[in-house]
């Protein structure tokens, strides 16, 4: 499948509903915060549970949480204190794009991420 992006925004549509799993994963990055970049020495990663984020556009711009979930299927990320009100009247999660993020605290308990970092040459500052 082409990577080239179309002039037609269905076959766009189209071709990341048909995405496969690394390139939908690769579509769950959102950019760091400063403080984090030049931590890190890097621009962007993909959002993991237990990270925190703040959103950057959208009804709840500035608002910081943790994630709760994240799903791929959707491309969709749901933080802690993000809530909406549900067709059954209840509160649920609101699902956010991870665009619309930055994350401000990185969950390092996590060990594929741990591999993600030795393998980029940042293992002095885990």
């Amino acid at each position: 499948m082409s990577s080239r992006p179309s002039k037609d925004s269905g076959e766009n549509r189209v071709r990341s509903s048909r995405a496969r799993g690394p390139e939908r994963h690769r579509k769950l990055s959102a950019i760091l915060s400063p403080a984090l970049k030049s931590q890190y020495g890097v621009r962007a990663m993909v959002i993991r549970k237990g990270d925190t984020v703040v959103v950057r556009r959208g009804d709840w711009t500035l608002q910081e949480g943790r994630v709760m979930r994240v799903d791929a299927g959707s491309t969709a990320v749901f933080v802690e204190n993000i809530k909406r009100e549900g067709a059954d009247g209840k509160e649920v999660l609101a699902p956010l794009r991870p665009e619309n993020l930055m994350i401000t605290k990185l969950d390092l308990d996590d060990k594929m991420r741990k591999k993600v970092m030795q393998r980029r040459g940042y293992s002095e500052t885990i």
